[in-house]
């Protein structure tokens, strides 16, 4: 079955040049967040209005410009029908400002606006190559749009294909649901799980009993991938139990519950792929908090992601690497859920990203439903990340791990369903 048609629209390259700029805040050594300007980017007439902001360092002709990423817009294949057949124009307008933003970008300190610029998109333009709709300097307009600044903004908006395969859990995960691969109307049953308790004294995966646990810890849980054949192909195993910080019914982040994202070697064994953390936020916080890393063989673990979801309305899991990249190469093997060749999996080096490191740009999203919902996590990931069926199913192994976590994560004031205890 063939992947889902995607396309991410890239914003980045960003510098500004200005007469009065003497002393530029990019010369290869210092970091552009040391920059004093900040830019809002937004993506108009595209359904919904969604913006981010980034740093913007200060560069002169002496110096050359940075390679960074500043923004990712994703669009699905019907999403860009829908954006073809209507009549307002897609713009990715960048409004310039003087000032210091914090880390999230949530509080602005006075800023000036120095100007704004927008870059119209043509869809009609987008096929299975990349597309740069635009790369270089850019004179930018006043705050009032009648006259032309002094200044000058550096940038490259370009479109590439990002096709990602899409699967989607049967059932809730504890359930021991399949795994299907979707496009469109169109699923296939791609995998199998096996929700159980790891008995400790045997150390292998055994059946789970209805009988109420009252113990003040989650623990045991492992969930297995097999694919069709009933071969197991990845599996997550809570190897840190959850349990609550003394005088507290959350689990603190200082005590995170834990998981071991393994995946078979090929000889019997199996070997760590990656480790997720979490926990539930301090004081009256809803939100879960989460932190995956990688475990390469010869190298120090690699953070991937962390974030937080909201416990009571969920939301998206996402691992996204739009401004580094990590050395983890993928093992070889055979890959039989779609061809073998990736068409547009999307280089990235015109924003630094180096073509020969693996995981970079989008890698994977899966969505977590909040507390009381019936959880069925659909699951994307990223084409160029997938290579044999042992890759695809550890990030649905990983999905159905986090999934697990919300419920892992409730107060301890709460009851957890049968499912889930031992």
């Amino acid at each position: 079955m063939d992947p889902c048609h995607y396309v991410r629209l890239l914003v980045g390259n960003l510098a500004l040049k200005s007469p009065a700029s003497s002393k530029p805040s990019f010369s290869g050594k210092v970091h552009p967040s040391t920059s004093s300007c900040f830019c809002e980017i937004k993506l108009r007439g595209a359904g919904s209005q969604r913006s981010h902001a980034a740093t913007v360092p200060i560069t002169s002709d002496t110096h050359p410009t940075p390679h960074s990423m500043a923004a990712c817009f994703d669009f699905t294949k019907p999403h860009i029908e829908k954006l073809l057949s209507s009549k307002k124009p897609t713009t990715i307008t960048i409004s310039l400002y003087k000032g210091r933003a914090d880390t999230s970008f949530s509080f602005f300190s006075s800023p000036k606006l120095l100007g704004k610029i927008s870059v119209p998109i043509d869809f009609t333009m987008l096929d299975s190559k990349p597309v740069t709709f635009h790369t270089g300097w850019v004179n930018l307009a006043k705050a009032d749009n009648k006259s032309s600044s002094a200044q000058s903004l550096h940038l490259t908006v370009r479109a590439e294909p990002d096709p990602r395969f899409v699967f989607r859990f049967d059932g809730e995960p504890e359930c021991s649901p399949q795994v299907f691969q979707v496009k469109g109307d169109v699923k296939q049953p791609v995998f199998s799980c096996k929700f159980s308790f790891r008995d400790k004294n045997q150390g292998q995966f055994q059946s789970s009993s209805a009988n109420a646990n009252h113990m003040a810890e989650r623990k045991g849980w492992s969930i297995t991938v097999h694919d069709l054949s009933g071969s197991p192909v990845a599996a997550a195993s809570m190897v840190t139990p959850f349990v609550p910080s003394p005088g507290s019914h959350r689990v603190s982040r200082s005590n995170p519950g834990a998981w071991l994202i393994i995946r078979p070697e090929g000889d019997g064994t199996w070997k760590p792929w990656g480790r997720l953390e979490a926990w539930r936020e301090p004081n009256s916080s809803n939100a879960v908090g989460y932190r995956f890393e990688v475990l390469p063989a010869t190298a120090d673990p690699v953070t991937l992601a962390a974030a937080t979801i909201s416990s009571q309305h969920g939301g998206k899991f996402t691992i996204d690497i739009a401004t580094g990249v990590t050395p983890v190469s993928t093992p070889h093997g055979s890959w039989d859920l779609g061809s073998r060749s990736r068409p547009g999996s999307g280089s990235g080096v015109d924003f630094g990203l180096d073509p020969m490191l693996m995981y970079k740009g989008f890698v994977m999203s899966a969505r977590v439903d909040g507390e009381g919902k019936c959880s069925k996590p659909e699951v994307e990931v990223g084409v160029k990340h997938v290579t044999c069926t042992e890759d695809a199913a550890a990030f649905v192994a990983l999905a159905a791990a986090m999934d697990l976590s919300m419920d892992a994560c409730k107060l301890f004031s709460q009851k957890l369903r049968k499912e889930l205890r031992q």
